[in-house]
């Protein structure tokens, strides 16, 4: 029985009902937790379950629950009966005065040993999750494996208590206050992974060549969280994963860490790698003109359009296939004239194109637009 976490149960005679709270008698102590459920749904706060029996006499009773030293969040303690043979019914509850305490007046029909829950929600219970990642060797497929790392900092001890999240392994153990452990939950095998490159004009050089330093592509491998991929029956947690690759020689090679954000069912998980140099992108304007000029009585030039167009040359130099996201931007107000590949409009001036690669392949995509009603 942890000190700091007490129950205690007296009958409440006629003559009691009058004292004050300093006055309250404790007469006997419950047993210990007859069960417990550590939820952890929730990243800020854990619900906490656990029944116990109390012993109680016909007529009212009180029932005096403390938590000096443990971070319960006083507003959300809840008592529910769960004996249907004996009815109880609660009175009410009083918190006594500078005390981390409070006291339930709860009638019994006769006496009994009630079993009842008591829920609450505990602050300074840390949990992370964690992945692990492991590709074959073709980098074609990936097993996934999800940790559950919890941090006990909330002053109260549990013993073989049910934990879980809401997906995955449950587990009973015991967390006692202070202690870390960490629990492999969550595991998948044989992920299909797609290869993806991402390369941003705005961000990126457009001639690697003129570029003293390195340039590399980003990469990612990216998972789909669907049934028809091997998952979507959960949301994944957000959380750090480290990703290795087989090496054909039962070993593995670490290729990356990431941390990734909440997956929802039917969204996609995209893990970065590093940065590859097997994929090569060339970009150049090769039309830049001022057509539709409206002039002042001046005849200086007040308004303009923008005659533009840009080529892109996307190489891969690898004898494997992969998919290159490329991302561009035509501020202002445009219309596209004519466009060698379908794009995807994520925003007012924002495109992406996404494009399959073959081994060796070798593609380009040309953009020819107009940017319209632009002022000197």
């Amino acid at each position: 029985m942890n000190p700091r976490h007490l129950f205690v149960v007296s009958f409440l005679l006629a003559a009691l009902t009058a004292l004050p709270a300093s006055a309250r008698i404790k007469l006997t102590a419950l047993p210990d937790r007859a069960a417990a459920i550590i939820r952890l749904d929730n990243p800020m706060f854990t619900l906490v379950e656990e029944e116990r029996v109390l012993t109680l006499q016909k007529g009212v009773n009180q029932v005096d629950f403390s938590w000096k030293g443990v971070s319960i969040n006083n507003d959300s303690i809840r008592l529910t009966p769960l004996d249907a043979k004996n009815p109880l019914v609660l009175l009410n509850v009083s918190y006594p005065p500078n005390e981390a305490a409070l006291v339930w007046q709860v009638s019994a029909p006769q006496a009994c040993n009630a079993r009842v829950r008591i829920s609450y929600l505990l602050m300074n219970i840390d949990r992370l999750v964690t992945y692990k990642g492991v590709a074959e060797q073709d980098e074609s497929q990936l097993d996934l494996q999800s940790y559950l790392v919890l941090r006990n900092f909330s002053g109260e001890d549990f013993a073989m208590s049910r934990i879980l999240l809401d997906y995955g392994d449950t587990f009973e153990k015991s967390v006692r206050d202070n202690e870390t452990k960490q629990l492999l939950f969550f595991q998948k095998t044989g992920l299909p992974i797609q290869k993806t490159f991402k390369w941003d004009a705005r961000s990126k050089p457009w001639d690697p060549e003129l570029v003293s330093d390195n340039v590399g592509i980003p990469l990612y491998y990216t998972l789909y969280n669907s049934k028809e991929k091997g998952l979507g029956e959960n949301t994944l947690w957000n959380g750090k994963t480290r990703v290795f690759q087989k090496d054909g020689h039962g070993s593995t090679l670490f290729l990356g860490e990431d941390n990734i954000a909440l997956v929802p069912v039917g969204d996609k998980m995209e893990l970065y790698i590093g940065d590859s140099r097997d994929i090569v992108v060339k970009q150049k304007k090769t039309m830049d003109r001022m057509i539709n000029v409206r002039r002042n009585s001046d005849q200086n030039v007040v308004l303009y359009d923008n005659e533009e167009q840009i080529e892109t040359t996307v190489e891969n130099f690898k004898d494997k296939p992969g998919t290159i996201i490329l991302t561009q931007a035509i501020p202002g107000e445009w219309m596209m004239d004519k466009c060698s590949s379908d794009y995807e409009l994520k925003d007012h001036e924002t495109l992406e194109f996404s494009i399959d690669l073959k081994p060796k392949d070798k593609i380009t995509v040309v953009m020819h637009y107009t940017r319209k009603n632009l002022r000197p």
